[in-house]
C-alpha cells in the first residue's frame, strides 16, 4: 500500500517542476516573438532570441555544439573524479590527525578564497591551452564542498560507538570501515552532489580563460559575433549536462545507500 501511495508523490516530483518550467518558457516565447522583451530591453530583436529559435538553431548547429559539449563533458567528468580522490583523501588525513587538522583545515578553506576568474588565466600562461589548467580549475571548484562535507560526517560519528568498538579490540582501520566510513557517505554524497553542479561553472571559467574546443569557447565567439541563439543554446546543453550528472550522482547515492 505504501509503494503504491508514493507513486503520486513521486509523479508529482517530476510534473511540478515540468509545468513551473514549461510556463516560463510559454511566457519568454510569448514575449520574444512579439517583440515586447526586445523593446523592454532596449535592443534589436535577434539580440532577444525566443525558445523556439533557440531550439531551431540547436538542431540547426547540433554537430557543432555536439562536438564542443563532448569536449567540456569530459573536462567536467574527469575534473570531477580528480576532486573526488583528492577531496574524500583530504578529509580521511584531517580526520585522522588532529594536528593536521588545525594546520590543514584553514588552507582548504582558503582554497575557495581564490578568485576562480583570476587563477584560470594564470594556469593557462603556465599550463598551456591543453586540458589541465581546465582540470585544475573544475577540481579546485569541485574540491571544497566534498572535503568539508566528507570532514563533518566523520566528525559526527557516535563516541559511545567508537568507544564501544575499542573495547571490544577494534582496531583503528576496523573502526573507520565499520563506523566512520558508512556515517559519513550521505555526507560525502552530499558535497559530490554540490560539486558536480558547480562543475560546469569550473569548466567554462577554464576554457574562457584560454582554449580552441569546448562549449565555454563556443560560447566566447557566438558572444562575439552577436550569434546569441547558439550562445543561449549553448548555455542550455551545459544545464543538461549538470542536471544529468546531478542526477546520476543522486541515482548513485540511492544506490549505495540503500540502508538509509
Amino acid at each position: 500500500m505504501s509503494g503504491r501511495k508514493g507513486r503520486p508523490g513521486r509523479a508529482l516530483d517530476w510534473l511540478a517542476p515540468l509545468a513551473l518550467v514549461s510556463f516560463l518558457v510559454g511566457l519568454w516565447q510569448l514575449a520574444a516573438s512579439t517583440g515586447f522583451l526586445a523593446d523592454r530591453l532596449g535592443l534589436e530583436e535577434f539580440l532577444v532570441p525566443s525558445p523556439a529559435q533557440i531550439a531551431e538553431v540547436l538542431w540547426q548547429d547540433r554537430a557543432l555544439i555536439a562536438e564542443n559539449a563532448w569536449v567540456t563533458l569530459v573536462e567536467i567528468v574527469v575534473g570531477f573524479l580528480i576532486a573526488v580522490v583528492v577531496g574524500l583523501g583530504a578529509a580521511v588525513a584531517l580526520h585522522r590527525s588532529e594536528l593536521l587538522r588545525r594546520a590543514g583545515y584553514p588552507l582548504v578553506v582558503a582554497s575557495q578564497t581564490i578568485p576562480i576568474i583570476v587563477i584560470a588565466p594564470v594556469l593557462v600562461v603556465w599550463f598551456g591551452y591543453g586540458i589541465g589548467p581546465k582540470l585544475a580549475v573544475i577540481a579546485l571548484i569541485c574540491f571544497f564542498p566534498i572535503a568539508v562535507n566528507t570532514l563533518d560526517g566523520l566528525q559526527s560519528v557516535d563516541r559511545d560507538l567508537t568507544r564501544m568498538m575499542r573495547t571490544i579490540h577494534g582496531s583503528r582501520s576496523r573502526i573507520f570501515w565499520r563506523v566512520e566510513a558508512p556515517t559519513a557517505l550521505p555526507y560525502a554524497f552530499s558535497g559530490a552532489k554540490i560539486a558536480v553542479a558547480v562543475a560546469v561553472i569550473g569548466a567554462v571559467f577554464g576554457e574562457w580563460a584560454g582554449a580552441d574546443r569546448g562549449l565555454g569557447f563556443l560560447m566566447l565567439q557566438d558572444n562575439a559575433q552577436l550569434e546569441t541563439a547558439r550562445l543561449f543554446a549553448s548555455v542550455f546543453v551545459l544545464s543538461t549536462i549538470a542536471i544529468s550528472l546531478f542526477a546520476i550522482v543522486s541515482l548513485l547515492e540511492r544506490r549505495i545507500l540503500r540502508w538509509r
